[in-house]
């Protein structure tokens, strides 16, 4: 049975098999979570995600953790925030999609995720709260898929609209 978690806190300080990184298309480090990651994990990740040449939005790619508790990194390019017109909720539910099948493929049990593209790429929270939300949910509804879910909110205004969405799709 899969669990699903809701937490503030920084989602490099967490001991799972995996962490998600909302990665720009270089996966070369960048700010937000992407910063704080590469930061946390020091100079074996940068080198590791260069040899990876990128990643296309709504996709994801896999690294070593380094120097995080989390084993591996899975990095993933949510969509920069085009007014909704630019398949950008198809491409955010890939980004949650691709990470979790990634995490399988792998045989990985826990992964943490950040709120995809609701930083400087500018989703709206609560859109991207409901998508990551629903894809997730879907998603485990898969037999033999991961056992634990953890979605990282890092302030306490999106860790609590977060919960409220996640309480509606509860119902």
């Amino acid at each position: 049975m899969s669990e699903i978690t809701i937490i503030q806190g920084d989602i490099t300080t967490l001991k799972v098999d995996a962490i998600v990184n909302a990665a720009n298309s270089s996966l070369l480090g960048g700010g937000g979570v992407d910063g704080a990651i590469h930061r946390a994990a020091g100079a074996g990740l940068l080198k590791e995600c260069r040899a990876l040449h990128g990643c296309n939005t709504g996709d994801a790619k896999i690294t070593g953790g380094y120097n995080l508790p989390a084993r591996f990194v899975i990095h993933t390019v949510g969509p920069v925030w085009q007014g909704g017109k630019d398949k950008e909720a198809i491409l955010l539910a890939n980004c949650y999609h691709n990470s979790l099948q990634l995490a399988v493929d792998h045989h990985l049990q826990t992964i943490a995720f950040p709120a995809i593209s609701t930083g400087i790429y500018g989703y709206p929270f609560d859109q991207a709260s409901g998508i990551a939300i629903q894809t997730v949910t879907d998603f485990l509804k898969k037999p033999g898929t991961i056992r634990e879910v953890i979605f990282v909110l890092f302030g306490k205004q999106d860790y609590e609209t977060f919960k409220v969405i996640f309480t509606t799709f509860e119902k």
